[in-house]
């Protein structure tokens, strides 16, 4: 791989960001398949290490949260008690900024509470603003939420969930009635989430761009990952080109240029070279956060900091209105109110 000129790094690197299997890319660049996954694990782990110096400090106002089932080797159902523990289910976590779609944080690993916790402290890590914070029903994010996000008032936090198994009615006949029971439920876990706009529409609709554009995720074929640490550096550089070369058609640029962390369209080239002089940062560290900015003509919530930057004391709904003084109709004036009684003590026994 260190014979492997510039231009054709480029060229593997094109392929595989298209949705490209390791096999197509060999056969249209005419590198050889060890030599395209050495690649790819050196490219992926560049990757890596720029989203990580990259992505941080955001200011995201609505974050989207969802999980994308994928698997290594073979199906977590016939996985046996000698196979090592990477086989089976690969879940990968993506956290997106819904404004300017970025992808803030992503973690690959199997879906459970140690994966779920890890993948929402370090999307709190890179937030600089109290988001609204959308995700399923997926039962460990109310405890990871609630530990990332454990000062007061740090998270408003609601579970969106979409019930495709329900059936409109007991019987078949349901041609002329809607669905009785609703199909998305939203339930507000923490802060003051906005459930009108709660939704995981975007994130959803990025788990679609994934399988797309990574060959490793596409149903029903031969395409799927034999080994774990080549299955992440795919999603390293899936999202890398994703947030720094591939513009978006709705907001018309790239979602790192949305968010305010590059100026410019990357191109291949570019990314390829500076995921290989990337060199290792720490992760980020977690900063106090802000309060939101209402959008213009939105009523502002009232808060206060609370000391030593614990969180924010925030107003929940509104306070009760005043009593009005409705005039009274001609005639007497009512008895005054009586005074205060003198309070008597009940038995509860007959004597």
């Amino acid at each position: 791989m260190s014979l492997l000129s510039a231009e054709a790094r480029v060229s593997v690197v094109s392929q595989l960001v298209e949705g490209s299997s390791i096999a197509s890319t060999c056969r249209l660049t005419g590198v050889s398949k060890p030599t395209v996954l050495a690649l790819l694990l050196r490219i992926g782990a560049g990757c890596e290490r720029l989203h990580n110096r990259l992505v941080r400090s955001i200011t995201c106002h609505v974050a989207q949260c969802d999980e994308i089932w994928s698997y290594v080797q073979k199906k977590q159902s016939r996985v046996t008690n000698s196979d090592p523990a990477e086989y089976g289910d690969a879940y990968t976590f993506v956290g997106m900024a819904s404004a300017s779609k970025l992808i803030i944080s992503y973690r690959v690993g199997k879906r459970d509470e140690e994966n779920t916790n890890a993948f929402i402290k370090d999307l709190r890590a890179r937030l600089t603003t109290i988001p609204q914070l959308y995700t399923d029903g997926w039962a460990p994010y109310v405890a990871a939420v609630g530990g990332a996000f454990a000062l007061a008032g740090s998270v408003d936090y609601a579970q969106v969930v979409k019930r495709y198994n329900r059936k409109a009615r007991r019987d078949d006949d349901h041609r002329y009635e809607p669905p009785r029971e609703p199909f998305i439920t939203k339930t507000p876990v923490f802060g003051i989430p906005d459930l009108e706009h709660a939704s995981t529409s975007y994130i959803e609709r990025q788990n679609w761009t994934i399988r797309m554009h990574i060959r490793r995720f596409t149903r029903l074929c031969n395409g799927f990952s034999r080994k774990l640490v080549n299955h992440r550096a795919a999603v390293a550089l899936h999202f890398a080109w994703y947030n720094l070369c591939r513009i978006h058609e709705s907001i018309r640029c790239t979602p790192a240029m949305e968010a305010g962390i590059a100026r410019h369209v990357w191109s291949i080239p570019e990314l390829v070279e500076a995921a290989m002089a990337e060199p290792e940062t720490a992760p980020p560290t977690p900063q106090p956060l802000k309060l939101r900015e209402p959008p213009p003509g939105a009523p502002t919530t009232p808060a206060r900091a609370l000391p030593n930057g614990r969180g924010f004391l925030r107003l929940v709904g509104s306070a009760p209105a005043a009593p009005v003084a409705f005039p009274l109709p001609d005639g007497p004036e009512p008895p005054p109110a009586p005074g205060p009684q003198r309070m008597v003590q009940l038995s509860l026994f007959d004597d």
